[in-house]
């Protein structure tokens, strides 16, 4: 069984750094890309970032190249989310992805399991 857990959010002063971890039991980590996903209190789901199986490509949500970092460990099975000067609007659920490709995907539905989420809230 595929399980993806979350881990690195809490409250955080604007400002303020944030490294999110996922690490994914019961599947060959290595052969997926995976992705990270934002869903801020009374919006959509928004991506984030998405890496390929070897880390060859990454790509980011409109606007937020320069803001994150998508990086991951395929000896830890583990996919990493970094943002430096987070600012109260980035308060959301964020959502770690993988799906059964290796090739790195943005739409919510190329993903085929998820995480239970971990709750980011920046004060001002």
């Amino acid at each position: 069984q595929v399980q993806l857990v979350e881990s690195g959010g809490g409250l955080v002063q604007a400002g303020g750094s944030l490294r999110l971890s996922c690490v994914v039991t019961g599947h060959a980590f290595s052969d997926a890309a995976m992705g990270w996903f934002r869903q801020a209190p009374g919006k959509e789901r928004e991506f984030v970032a998405a890496i390929s199986w070897s880390s060859s490509t990454t790509f980011y949500g409109d606007f937020l190249k320069d803001r994150f970092t998508i990086s991951r460990d395929n000896a830890k099975n583990t996919v990493y989310l970094q943002r430096n000067s987070l600012k109260p609007e980035e308060t959301a659920v964020y959502y770690c992805a993988e799906r059964s490709s290796a090739v790195a995907a943005s739409h919510g539905s190329a993903f085929d399991y998820w995480g239970q989420g971990t709750q980011v809230t920046v004060s001002s």
